[in-house]
């Protein structure tokens, strides 16, 4: 793929050195381009934008079931397949599949399950269930099994995904599309490049996550306040990302008051009664899921301890991991690769690319990551989380806004490592070790 990828209508209008009738390239007299017709370039370009994503979607998906299959060429027997599963089996039965699938076919049980000392063990509880029940509803009405729908599922919810962040992207982040012509579709390009981008097409939640937050951010950006509750609401059954959600609605109303106070917009009561119901919405969906978990098993904090089982130390405390995880990984480098790995994330928000996102793109990839550092016990699956912070894309695409030489060079540099990493992560993540594994 080039350094920049097929750009529409709408992105090449943003584009000062976009060729047009009165471009600085604007035509003089017949030349033999003009008689012969566009070049086949020239023709794809002409495509719709949405064509331009799909096909985008469609290649990294290629590439990735290669990267799968080959793996599973040296997959040993293990707890789901046998030996060199076809791949079907392979993204739809693994790891945290395994657990979805249960969620389907059986639902959740009543009662949580306990050892002998009356610790809670590993449950269906910590799965959300809007993705599942969704494909439980597709193996209803088709009579198809878990194995063919939940991958295929995955697979389109994820191009739907990207049809989302392409246009919330153009939407979203006007400044930065204008800074760096065809940004929402190099921010796509490297959302399905991204190391851990393979999930998508795995029976995981990851693509009905990111549609669902893409979806949230551009429906607040459009100020469709009531549409966006609806989606929020959905996202709390999906994953447990809904709570930042609420710190990008307040930034967003912040924004429109303080504008409307400048004479730059309007901000009138129905716009205030539409995003407090908005906040709240995101809220609410935040402690739904562990609030039904509590109300069915009888057992009010029945999802922390659920989540506890998953942990080292059965305890979730904000930021707790990062005391004793880096050192368990690094010994006495932990603690400086922690420093590094926040730095570098800092350098990535506050980096000029970073700014010129709108104000809803950037605060949601601030407010996210700080909200997965503070949950989650750092491990193998830190970087899968990462990818719902799609808008660190468009940031990674606009770092090198121009000349095109230097934007074509750095992007393609980006693509081709993230693509290395991808399949380093198929390979190395993905295929199961049955004497001791760490999930990806």
């Amino acid at each position: 793929m080039s350094g920049d990828a097929p750009r529409s209508d709408a992105d090449v209008a943003t584009d000062p050195v976009a060729t047009g009738p009165t471009g600085p390239t604007a035509a003089t007299g017949p030349t033999a381009a003009t008689a012969a017709g566009p070049g086949w370039w020239d023709r794809v370009r002409g495509w719709p934008w949405w064509v331009h994503v799909l096909l985008v979607w469609a290649a990294s998906r290629l590439f990735v079931a290669g990267a799968f299959v080959w793996t599973s060429t040296v997959q040993a027997e293990n707890l789901w397949t046998g030996a060199n599963p076809p791949y079907q089996e392979f993204v739809g039965l693994f790891y945290d599949a395994g657990w979805y699938r249960q969620v389907a076919e059986s639902g959740y049980p009543s009662e949580l399950p306990r050892d002998e000392q009356g610790l809670v063990q590993q449950n269906p509880w910590a799965f959300f269930p809007l993705y599942p029940m969704l494909v439980r509803a597709l193996m209803t009405l088709t009579g198809g099994t878990w194995v063919v729908l939940a991958p295929t599922v995955a697979l389109l919810l994820g191009g739907a995904a990207m049809l989302v962040v392409h246009e919330v992207v153009r939407h979203g982040a006007p400044r930065a599309v204008a800074a760096r012509p065809g940004l929402p579709l190099a921010t796509v390009a490297l959302v399905c490049a991204f190391p851990t981008a393979a999930v998508l097409q795995v029976a995981y939640t990851e693509s009905a996550a990111l549609l669902l937050v893409a979806s949230s951010l551009l429906l607040l950006v459009r100020r469709r306040y009531a549409w966006a509750a609806l989606v929020v609401v959905a996202l709390g059954f999906t994953r447990a990302v809904a709570l930042p959600m609420a710190a990008v609605v307040v930034v967003h109303a912040a924004v429109r008051w303080w504008r409307a106070r400048r004479g730059e917009d309007t901000f009138g009561g129905r716009d205030a009664v539409g995003l407090v119901g908005l906040a709240a919405a995101a809220g609410i969906s935040g402690v739904a899921w562990p609030a039904i978990c509590g109300w069915v098993t009888g057992v009010p904090d029945g999802y922390l301890q659920t989540q506890e089982a998953w942990r080292g130390v059965r305890e979730v405390v904000p930021f707790s991991g990062w005391t004793y995880v880096p050192q368990f990984w690094f010994g006495e480098w932990g603690t400086p690769v922690m420093v590094a790995g926040f730095a570098l994330t800092a350098a990535v928000l506050l980096v000029p690319a970073a700014w010129r996102l709108g104000p809803e793109l950037h605060t949601w990839s601030a407010a996210y990551v700080v909200y997965i550092l503070a949950v989650i016990e750092p491990g193998s699956s830190l970087a899968r989380f990462l990818l719902l912070a799609f808008p660190l894309g468009a940031v990674t695409a606009g770092v090198v806004p121009r000349p095109a030489w230097a934007r074509r060079l750095w992007f393609g540099a980006v693509l081709v490592l993230m693509l290395g990493l991808q399949v380093l992560w198929v390979r190395q993540m993905w295929e199961f070790n049955p004497h001791g594994d760490w999930p990806p």
